[in-house]
């Protein structure tokens, strides 16, 4: 008789000692969340907390610039007593219901001053041909009340916008209002021909009617930009009023 063979109920069981590679692999990816997956969102939400920061603190930093910015624009600006073109006596309560537009320059300056006079006057004159805004009052305060009197800005403005006006003073009267607009200006050395230049903020300062400082424009803003700008502003106003 042939042996019998024994079937698969009566088979002995063998304990498993270890799990296969695979097994391994299989068991450490099972559940929701692997370990993997939870250092990945660890790290972006770590990531993103950082990005909400940074913004956060970003926007301050722009809130921060504009308060300084508006402190030191309510601080520039303010009363003065000069003399115009022709001898008669000007303060700024003159000015009061006008848009006005202040260079402060010398009459002897070899081209950044007139550049920046046939800048102003190309502004005004674009200006002019928009409807529905107020003429602009260029103003010329000089820089240099030692040579720069009433006869002689008189002359040197014929050459530019006929609405400017010109403004000089004594010494102490010009002091006060560069001091008030915080215009630097410093007079150099003396040539041979007794001639000199005088080192001056190359700014262009925007008054509205009220009297109030609005804004200033550098030299390397353009024509178009401070067009738009003031235009912009003039418009503001009106509406608020």
């Amino acid at each position: 008789m042939a042996p019998r063979m024994p079937n698969a109920s009566n088979r002995p069981h063998r304990a498993r000692l270890s799990a296969t590679p695979l097994e391994k692999k299989q068991s450490s990816s099972s559940g929701p969340i692997s370990w993997k997956g939870l250092l990945v969102f660890a790290i972006a939400g770590g990531g993103i907390w950082y990005y909400v920061k940074y913004l956060k603190e970003e926007k301050e930093k722009v809130k921060e610039a504009e308060r300084n910015r508006s402190i030191g624009m309510a601080s520039l600006g303010g009363p003065f007593e000069l003399v115009d073109q022709d001898g008669k006596p000007k303060t700024d309560k003159d000015f009061l219901g006008k848009w006005i537009f202040i260079y402060f320059g010398f009459c002897h300056c070899p081209d950044i001053c007139p550049d920046q006079l046939e800048k102003i006057t190309t502004i005004i004159e674009t200006l002019d041909k928009t409807q529905g805004i107020p003429k602009l009052q260029p103003l010329f305060i000089t820089v240099d009340p030692h040579r720069d009197d009433p006869k002689s800005i008189k002359e040197y403005l014929q050459d530019f916008h006929p609405r400017f006006i010109g403004l000089t003073g004594t010494e102490e009267q010009i002091k006060a209002v560069t001091k008030a607009y915080r215009v630097y200006y410093s007079a150099g050395p003396m040539d041979e021909d007794e001639d000199y230049i005088v080192d001056h903020t190359i700014i262009t300062y925007l008054v509205n009617p009220d009297g109030k400082f609005v804004e200033y424009f550098g030299q390397n803003k353009s024509i178009e930009e401070i067009t738009s700008s003031i235009g912009a502003k003039m418009v503001n106003y009106k509406y608020k009023k």
